[in-house]
């Protein structure tokens, strides 16, 4: 396993950050977001969306409805997955997270529940709060497959 660590100041370097871990991103990922309520992994998915899709839709958390699908710039889906409600793993199937790992690009906060159910080659940012407000740090860790784009996503930092 491959890791790299990032220091953020404030949400808009946590959407820069954001924007170019998904420019390194292709049909067929899958990036957990995990962290504390509050750590920021709306507002890192947020500017995730924003760098990749297709028109400038609001990117709104899918905390009720569980699920939001965005239109890519290149023809791809960008599915996210906010599970923090779900109470078993057999819900996942009804709002089409299989669906989701073949077709697009797939943004999962709170990802434990379905654990089991995800590809191996996922990437893991970890999200904590650095002793300020606003200030986080993220751990992203990835297969030896995630490995290159790690260091271009350290190079572009």
């Amino acid at each position: 396993m491959s890791a790299i660590e990032v220091s953020s100041a404030d949400a808009s370097s946590t959407h820069r950050l954001a924007a170019a871990l998904a420019k390194e991103c292709r049909r067929g990922d899958c990036v957990l977001l995990r962290g504390d309520l509050g750590a920021g992994k709306t507002t890192f998915a947020r500017g995730f969306i924003q760098a990749l899709q297709s028109s400038p839709d609001e990117v709104v958390s899918p905390t009720f409805t569980l699920v939001q699908t965005y239109p890519a710039r290149d023809g791809n889906t960008i599915w996210h997955f906010d599970l923090y409600r779900l109470k078993n793993a057999d819900e996942v199937a009804e709002i089409g997270l299989d669906e989701a790992l073949q077709d697009g690009i797939t943004l999962i906060e709170w990802p434990e529940l379905v654990q089991s159910q995800l590809p191996e080659d996922v990437l893991d940012v970890t999200i904590v709060m650095d002793g300020h407000p606003d200030r986080r740090r993220f751990t992203f860790t990835g297969s030896s497959r995630w490995q290159a784009r790690l260091n271009t996503l350290k190079e572009k930092l």
